[in-house]
């Protein structure tokens, strides 16, 4: 089976039943070594979710790590907008942390059980390959995934660290973005509204609406091209030129600014055109048609694979940070499509970008849990007193009648 990759989900999921959008399905029953937990799960993405039967299974790992291990893993019997048409993969690998696994943190994830059982370093590192590719080709666009270390062939020049802010999605600290080179100068704190993570399971760079509107503006302020549809910059149209042409000329680098280890210092990462403007199969025998690989978002920065392709980036779980360095296979034509510079210094930005209050959802779900607790606790109280007998009971004088001066009803108006 061929599994997404994704940093930014912790539970591992394998089609269960067969589905119309999806070549091959594990089939639970001729297993011998699965066993069914029998607890139902959900998983909602921000596209997409699927519903299934957690159990367990043995794994073997063919490079590399030798051995059999017991990892938890889902079947999915149900899902909405997750298996999509044309799509090459069966299930879904989450390699976040078990904060974010369903149905509750008890569940331990799949690089947890290896780093437990096969004693492994907790470090894993991701190197995604298909700059300027057509987004839906036929083709196989490589890459590495690497359990319990780094390997250097992967990649050139430096790794450059960047804390990891919070232990749930990879969460990372932006302190800037420049569109050629021009800072946008917008309030460092709108960069991480209210997250910015790393997830490979996200296609394009996705960006809070201030700061997407910002760089739309600033990309057509800057490009080469004064007339452009609104469609191009939301995603419902491409633009098309002639097979001939390279449009990515006429497009500016985009550089993300992120907090070294040493927090007064930092650097950044930059992709050039070829990465965000990606083109689509073609259409018609003359065209080549592209589209804008930076979509806006309602609740985080997201660098996805339209960014990550660029990069060799290192999950140094153990060290509590997230690594980028140039990789090999971000060239078109031959040239390099990324780069990273520094150090720089952090003395034009606030001291901390991230808001100090992230409600996260296992948080919210034990304020909820604790609202009902002392909904209930109140509910009883009141239906204790009401059925305990009065103990005594006392006449009225005229001072005692509820007149429409003191009626609760009346203040209750107010």
């Amino acid at each position: 089976l061929n599994i997404l990759v994704d940093t930014g989900s912790s539970n591992f999921a394998v089609a269960g039943v067969p589905d119309p959008d999806v070549t091959s399905y594990f089939n639970a029953e001729l297993s011998s070594t699965y066993k069914s937990q029998g607890i139902e799960v959900t998983v909602k993405y921000s596209q997409g979710s699927w519903t299934g039967v957690l159990g367990t299974d043995v794994i073997t790992i063919p490079k590399g790590v030798d051995g059999s291990y017991t990892i938890n893993i889902a079947t999915i019997l149900e899902s909405e907008n997750f298996f999509l048409p044309g799509v090459k993969w069966h299930g879904i690998l989450g390699l976040a942390y078990d904060t974010l696994a369903k149905p509750s943190s008890s569940v331990e994830t799949f690089f947890d059980s290896l780093v437990r059982q096969a004693k492994i370093p907790n470090i894993f590192s991701l190197q995604m390959c298909g700059a300027g590719m057509p987004v839906s080709g036929s083709g196989t666009n490589g890459g590495s995934l690497v359990l319990g270390g780094i390997e250097p062939s992967l990649y050139k020049g430096n790794i450059w660290y960047t804390p990891i802010k919070e232990e749930w999605y990879y969460q990372v600290e932006i302190l800037k973005l420049e569109v050629g080179g021009q800072n946008l100068e917008l309030d460092c704190r709108e960069y991480n509204a209210d997250k910015a993570i790393v997830d490979s399971g996200t296609t394009l760079l996705r960006l809070p609406q201030k700061v997407f509107s910002a760089v739309v503006q600033a990309i057509a302020r800057t490009s080469l091209i004064q007339e452009f549809s609104s469609g191009f910059w939301t995603g419902s149209q491409l633009a098309c030129w002639d097979k001939t042409e390279r449009p990515w000329s006429l497009f500016p680098k985009l550089s993300i600014y992120m907090r070294d280890e040493n927090s007064s210092r930092s650097f950044r990462i930059s992709i050039l055109p070829q990465l965000y403007i990606q083109p689509i199969l073609g259409i018609g025998e003359n065209l080549q048609c592209y589209r804008f690989g930076i979509s806006s978002s309602t609740n985080a920065l997201v660098i996805g694979a339209t960014v990550m392709e660029g990069f060799y980036v290192i999950f140094d779980r153990a060290q509590r940070r997230v690594g980028f360095a140039v990789s090999p296979c971000a060239e078109v034509d031959g040239s390099p499509v990324s780069e990273i510079e520094g150090p720089f210094t952090t003395t034009d930005v606030a001291s901390n970008c991230v808001s100090s209050i992230t409600f996260h959802e296992p948080v919210l779900w034990i304020a909820s849990y604790a609202l009902m607790s002392l909904c209930g606790i109140i509910l009883l109280v009141l239906i204790i007193l009401l059925l305990i007998p009065p103990r005594c009971q006392r006449r009225y004088t005229d001072n005692d009648v509820v007149n429409d001066e003191s009626s609760l009803v009346r203040h209750r108006w107010k």
